[in-house]
């Protein structure tokens, strides 16, 4: 049985995953596999194991995969991964469990980090210099929450005591879900948008999300306002967000998540103006990354292998 680990960027499968017998038969890829070498490359492997959404694995790459019988993710959402193609095949899809407040850490971080004016400031000191530009204090301040669901109501309790005023929206928010976490409700997204000093992204990628903030939606936004997301990158229209950033409005964005990952040299969002501004702050997708949650995700997924090899009930994911 051959067994690959994909994406693996800081080679921590190998610190906290014991393959036990299985560890000779273990492949793992450090740097991300080109696309057009992925099936040539991913052939002899009977079992995949992938890291959230970093390598998809659509039907048609499921296809032309003769050998594979098993696939690992971490975590037990993957939209990534072709489900109805791995069933038909009767390949077995299996994941793991995961950390819930990494992502609503770092959130709240970026919150703190962008409002404060903290980079400008690091980067003065470190230049030899001493204060840039002072930031805002968060007291009094509007939270804005595209998304109230698990992660948005986790970064509602993070923002509570620091004083903010929350607010929140999504398409089929209720008035009792805004009670339950005690939150206001916005109208609308463009009300949101509006209201709010900090907007922080937290809905699941979909057609229905796919661009949902775009040239439109951020010109509603204040002029000293910040957008955070550590959702995911196309629920932002990169190139409007550009634009916008360059015109002002909105004063500030933090993101975590691309529409490409890892970010291409290329990528217009390396502004080097906004950065060294501090107005645009970019993280390598780190949200879900904190070292607690590598640990589990990746000593389950190595569980999770020897536990199928042996035919031991694994945790399956539904199609």
């Amino acid at each position: 049985m051959k067994i690959a680990v994909l994406d693996d960027y800081l080679d921590y499968a190998g610190r906290f995953a014991d393959w036990g017998a299985l560890v000779g038969n273990v492949t793992v890829f450090r740097k991300p596999i080109p696309p057009a070498e992925l099936v040539a490359t991913l052939t002899p492997f009977d079992v995949l194991c992938v890291m959230r959404e970093r390598t998809p694995l659509p039907a048609e790459l499921i296809a032309a995969l003769p050998n594979l019988r098993l696939i690992v993710t971490t975590g037990m959402r993957n939209g990534a991964i072709a489900m109805e193609a791995a069933a038909a095949r009767g390949i077995t899809v299996c994941g793991t469990a995961s950390r819930t407040t990494a992502t609503s850490h770092l959130a709240m971080t970026l919150i703190l980090v962008g409002l404060r004016n903290l980079l400008p400031n690091v980067r003065a000191v470190e230049a030899g210099g001493w204060q840039a530009e002072a930031g805002r204090d968060l007291a009094g301040l509007t939270l804005g929450l595209v998304g109230l669901g698990r992660l948005g109501a986790a970064l509602a309790d993070l923002a509570r005591p620091f004083g903010m005023k929350i607010v929140a929206w999504s398409e089929n928010l209720t008035d009792a879900r805004c009670a339950e976490v005690g939150v206001e409700r916005a109208n609308s997204l463009t009300d949101l948008l509006g209201a709010s000093d900090a907007v922080s992204i937290h809905l699941v990628l979909s057609e229905r999300t796919r661009n949902l903030i775009g040239a439109r939606e951020l010109a509603a936004m204040k002029d000293d306002a910040l957008l955070v997301n550590t959702s995911r990158g196309p629920i932002i229209d990169q190139t409007a967000l550009i634009a916008a950033l360059q015109a002002g409005r909105p004063g500030r964005a933090a993101l975590d998540v691309f529409e490409t990952e890892p970010l291409p040299d290329t990528s217009p969002l390396r502004d080097a103006a906004l950065i060294a501004a501090g107005r645009l702050i970019l993280t390598p997708h780190i949200g879900y990354g904190a070292l607690g949650t590598y640990e589990i995700m990746y000593r389950e997924t190595a569980e999770a292998v020897r536990a199928w090899a042996d035919g031991t009930p694994v945790r399956v994911m539904a199609p």
